[in-house]
């Protein structure tokens, strides 16, 4: 019985710690660095008379869910994938797969984009989040993927054996990925996305232009909402949606903290954590 928890934060310790607790076998799968450790000072929080930092407070929970037996592992998650049988996902990461009964979705919901005139208002005609998803729509095209990152390979990737032509566009950023052999890395700064009904060309700062029929967004890591998307989990707003016991449509799916949207405070993440650490466990228990 093993539970893969994906983001280190509240929500994922928090699940961590109740999957741990109930008698699962859990691995965290985390690239460290969220929103908790973004925040320069917590006040008020249960426990501690005076402010504490974002990053203290989570390594004081990986500290402790360390100490219970949880497993942490130092990896991007790029997708999850269903396993050959009845049950089992592989989460895949830059490093290794790793393989899990069930999974809880707990690394955020941003979905990152660059600002450059035209990328929202092409969101949908042109401009994309989601290669998996789309891929088939841009058989034989001519596409780029924006980021720099391992992510963006991973995207470019997915794309690359169904369009003519895929470009990995940097915007200025120095790649964090080795070259691969057919997919092209673009440094230059981009100006703006030009098109019609639909996407037809990235403009550079130094006016020179690339036509391309899709751009693909890959900023960053992937967030829960990201790999939520390729998996065939549903959105609401821009959220996972889930049920009471923070199931997704996906059976031995969950998902708790910001991705699922609502009040984005870290009490809300921690009570959604542990909701869907006991109850991946219950699931595990009936199959």
């Amino acid at each position: 019985m093993h539970v893969v928890i994906i983001g280190s934060g509240p929500a994922g310790i928090s699940a961590a710690l109740y999957a741990r607790r109930s008698g699962a076998d859990v691995t965290v799968v985390t690239k460290g660095g969220g929103a908790l450790g973004s925040a320069a000072l917590i006040e008020n929080f249960y426990g501690f008379p005076e402010p504490i930092t974002g990053t203290e407070l989570e390594r004081r929970g990986i500290e402790g869910a360390t100490r219970i037996g949880v497993r942490f592992e130092k990896d991007e998650a790029m997708a999850i994938l269903t396993t050959d049988g009845d049950r089992g996902f592989c989460i895949e990461g830059v490093r290794q797969c790793y393989e899990g009964d069930a999974v809880v979705l707990a690394a955020g919901s941003q979905r990152k984009i660059i600002s450059v005139p035209g990328i929202r208002e092409f969101e949908g005609r042109g401009v994309s989040f989601c290669a998996i998803c789309d891929a088939f729509f841009y058989r034989g095209k001519t596409v780029a993927v924006i980021g720099a990152g391992d992510y963006a390979l991973h995207e470019a990737q997915i794309l690359q054996p169904h369009v003519s032509k895929i470009s990995i566009l940097t915007n200025g950023a120095e790649p964090s990925f080795d070259t691969t052999e057919g997919i092209s890395v673009e440094k230059r700064s981009i100006s703006c996305i030009e098109g019609d009904r639909r996407v037809r060309q990235i403009v550079f700062d130094d006016g020179s232009q690339m036509p391309v029929d899709g751009i693909f967004m890959a900023i960053g890591t992937a967030g829960s909402v990201e790999l939520a998307r390729k998996l065939g989990v549903m959105l609401h707003e821009g959220a996972i949606l889930v049920g009471k016991e923070m199931e997704t449509n996906v059976p031995g799916i969950y998902a708790a903290g910001d991705c699922t949207g609502g009040l984005l405070q870290i009490v809300k993440a921690i009570y959604e954590g542990a909701t869907a650490g006991l109850a991946a466990v219950r699931y595990l228990r009936k199959q």
